[in-house]
């Protein structure tokens, strides 16, 4: 991949290390390792357990969350609310464009007309008692089974960009992100501004490779949903990789750990939000940050057969 500079700063708003050294989203300086929130619903029976450990990933050096108002319809952007101070210096990064749908097969239905957008973006500030999202990530329907857009919801990304922007300018976010999105439409969102591109990616399923060049190239940032493959029928795991073992074993560390680091070194553009909802699989997460590799080692690691695989919604 291209090189590309990245902010020195070592050490978050709180004066803990930076988890993964220093990167930027939106201008401002993050910790390439973050947070991926989603899995916070698991702890809806015990908040405090849930709130304890945001507490915990900002001891340990993250200041980059990723959340949705459709996670736990409402419940992780209020634990969030609660868990985070201002001297903290979390940048916090939500996402629009499906709404909660507890009733559902999938627990989502989709919410891409521009309407929709503004409104996910207002229940978004309430439940997070903010008056304004650092970044927004706009969730198109255009890759991964999961939602599909039908009807009414299918909407040009120019439509939508047109509302994002405008909230945008209306100061209820501070930058435009696009998830799930394809080449063509990133390219045509470019003139937008666009701060960040969370699609899903890994060392086992590395389809967008040209998509993360761009981005290197425009300074956006590459934020990967499903880092270690997944759990679903079919998609390829980076953990069960022969490469991705041996190098673990080599290391003293855990397959998903070397997974992790791989995307921080294959591109210098990558954050990373890996979730969990243990304080344990927590640390292991942030302490991937940290690991170095070998030419030889990186090189076994690169040359793994990527597969296309489909991701459910992240």
């Amino acid at each position: 991949m291209p090189t590309s500079s990245t902010p020195s700063s070592p050490f978050t708003a709180t004066g803990a290390p930076r988890a993964g050294g220093a990167g930027t989203i939106a201008g401002r300086t993050v910790s390439r390792v973050g947070y991926g929130a989603m899995q916070l619903e698991r702890l809806h029976a015990d908040r405090g357990a849930a709130v304890a450990l945001l507490r915990r990933a900002v001891e340990l050096g993250v200041d980059h969350v990723d959340t949705a108002q459709f996670y736990g319809d409402g419940f992780v952007n209020g634990v969030i609310r609660d868990a985070f101070r201002p001297e903290d210096g979390v940048v916090v990064v939500s996402k629009v464009g499906a709404d909660p749908d507890p009733g559902g097969a999938l627990p989502l239905r989709p919410a891409q007309r521009p309407e929709e957008l503004r409104a996910s973006v207002e229940d978004n500030l309430r439940s997070l008692g903010a008056d304004r999202i650092p970044v927004v990530n706009l969730r198109r329907l255009d890759t991964g089974p999961g939602l599909r857009a039908e009807g009414d919801q299918l909407v040009d990304i120019d439509d939508q960009l047109a509302v994002m922007t405008a909230l945008r300018d209306e100061g209820k976010i501070g930058a435009i992100g696009l998830s799930s999105v394809t080449l063509d439409g990133l390219r045509r969102a470019l003139p937008a501004g666009i701060a960040c591109v969370q699609n899903a990616y890994s060392l086992v399923s590395r389809d967008d490779e040209e998509m993360l060049r761009l981005c290197v190239e425009e300074r956006i940032a590459w934020v990967p949903f499903f880092p270690l493959g997944g759990a679903f029928p079919g998609v390829p795991k980076v953990a069960e990789e022969p490469a991705v073992v041996a190098a673990a074993r080599s290391l003293g560390r855990t397959p998903a750990q070397v997974g992790l680091a791989w995307l921080l070194h294959h591109a210098p553009n990558t954050l990373l939000i890996p979730g969990t909802a243990d304080a344990g699989h927590l640390e292991a997460n942030i302490a991937a940050g940290a690991i170095e590799f070998d030419d030889d080692t990186l090189a076994a690691l690169d040359a793994v057969e990527s597969r296309s695989a489909d991701a459910t919604l992240g």
